[in-house]
């Protein structure tokens, strides 16, 4: 296999770069949501849950187009963000960060909403007799003990952000060097002329990354140790 070129490179960099990125911007809401989902009960929370999941079920082209719609340069947030921030996300990396955050946040929160499901309540009930409060139990309790679906809730997202494809094209285009991330880079190949062969080396880097990805998570969700909660005091 010929080695890779700079340009093959440069996609590489930029596809851990919005992972990376993608993976800090889910986390806390996906952990706060999950909870919620888990734990809350307030009117319209079907609603809510289906909301959070519609970006599985919808195709990526269409939460794309929404999103330029939304964000664009035109559009009402787009269009605000620019004017008093100077901010603009369409046909930029930082668009790509958004369109796979969006695609990665379900995923991260059902795999947190399962692991946050199986913490025994009593334990919260427990902390909160002995005098810490919602939060404190959660951050003393809940997370350490949810710690290693948040782990796998990360790994999900970072992967599904090396994976993203329909949403980021449509979203912010495939510009080489700007927005060209490892799938958007490998179709450009495919559809080019004696490309086959760099297509195929971004194809077996975006196996490795993604291996090395299900590795990673399988060492820490192994690493990660939870909390026990001790009853005769205070969490903390």
């Amino acid at each position: 296999m010929d080695p890779f070129t700079p340009a093959e490179w440069e996609a590489v960099a930029l596809s851990l770069r919005v992972a990376f990125w993608c993976t800090l911007a889910v986390l806390p809401p996906a952990v706060l949501t999950a909870w919620l989902l888990a734990r809350a009960s307030f009117p319209g929370k079907i609603l809510v849950d289906a909301l959070v999941h519609l970006p599985l079920v919808v195709p990526p082209v269409v939460t794309g187009y929404l999103l330029l719609i939304v964000l664009g340069r035109k559009g009402p947030v787009g269009a605000w963000l620019e004017d008093w921030f100077g901010i603009v996300l369409a046909f930029k990396w930082t668009g790509a960060v958004v369109a796979s955050a969006v695609m990665a946040f379900p995923l991260a929160v059902r795999a947190i909403r399962v692991a946050i499901d199986a913490v025994d309540p009593a334990m919260e009930q427990a902390a909160r007799s002995l005098g810490a409060g919602r939060i404190r139990a959660f951050f003393a309790v809940t997370l350490p003990l949810a710690a290693p679906g948040v782990v796998a809730g990360a790994v999900l997202a970072f992967a599904r952000s090396l994976g993203e494809f329909g949403a980021t094209i449509t979203f912010v285009s495939n510009i080489p060097g700007e927005t060209q991330t490892i799938p958007s880079a490998i179709y450009a190949y495919i559809q080019t002329p004696g490309g086959e062969g760099a297509a195929l080396r971004l194809t077996a880097m975006a196996v490795a990354l993604s291996l090395l990805a299900l590795v990673a998570s399988e060492w820490l969700a192994r690493r990660v140790h939870p909390v026990r909660f001790r009853p005769g005091r205070a969490p903390g």
